[in-house]
């Protein structure tokens, strides 16, 4: 008998409330008729936003996978004699290539700025004109690049190795120094650390500073000693020892 009045006490309750839910809405009706509207337009808005965005990116990442897809096309002359042609296009030289490779990058970046694909861009863009010679704009767009703080990519790490290479490639060796020696001590970079500090040995080794390569060939051994350029970073590291 309890349990039937409590189930009826329920009923009772629930009839209650829908039965003041509809004399409030009987009394706002024109408030209850905005307020729906507005629901439905703020609803029809984040639908249509979330639609256009989608579609933006899918159109970033292929403006990107058509400007990659020049980037590395072959060159006539890197192929095989007598090998058949490969399907799509093949550049009579590899600054033909290059040059057409970052003029596709710099549209994406322009019309993708704020996307991932067009941070992408800006560092093939800039990887396009260090090997094009143009080493002061790769610079400029590789500083750039290596300042930024976005946690959840690579392209500013990346870009920071490649600034490093530049340095190298360009004679200015402090700088490239410099910019390995930091890439090695970080442990925030998303990248193999011992890459960087190979790179820095080499290039000790290269400049005549005998002793500091040794001392970071040594390092990579220690610090990572199941590196794929351990072994050859002990063998150096015995050598100069025995040289200097």
């Amino acid at each position: 008998m309890k349990r039937e009045l409590k189930k009826q006490i329920k009923q009772d309750e629930l009839l209650t409330g829908f039965g003041q839910a509809l004399r409030f809405l009987a009394a706002h009706r024109e408030e209850a008729r905005v307020t729906g509207i507005v629901v439905v337009v703020v609803g029809a808005l984040a639908g249509g936003l979330l639609y256009l965005q989608a579609r933006r990116t899918r159109e970033a990442r292929q403006a990107l996978a058509e400007a990659l897809e020049v980037y590395h096309a072959p060159v006539q002359a890197e192929l095989p004699p007598g090998s058949p042609t490969p399907a799509g296009s093949v550049y009579a030289t590899p600054q033909e290539k290059l040059a057409k490779a970052a003029a596709a990058f710099d549209g994406v970046e322009r019309k993708f700025g704020s996307q991932p694909a067009g941070l992408t861009a800006a560092y093939y863009a800039a990887l396009c004109r260090l090997e094009l010679g143009s080493a002061a704009e790769a610079e400029k767009a590789l500083a750039s690049l290596a300042a930024r703080h976005d946690a959840d990519r690579l392209e500013p790490a990346l870009a920071r190795l490649a600034l490093a290479d530049l340095y190298r490639r360009t004679g200015q060796v402090e700088k490239a120094v410099d910019a390995y020696r930091r890439a090695s001590e970080d442990a925030s970079l998303p990248l193999p650390r011992d890459h960087a500090l190979m790179s820095l040995a080499a290039l000790l080794e290269e400049v005549g500073r005998l002793a500091d390569a040794r001392l970071a060939y040594q390092r990579l051994v220690a610090e990572f000693p199941g590196s794929v350029y351990a072994a050859d970073a002990r063998s150096r590291a015995e050598y100069l020892a025995t040289a200097g």
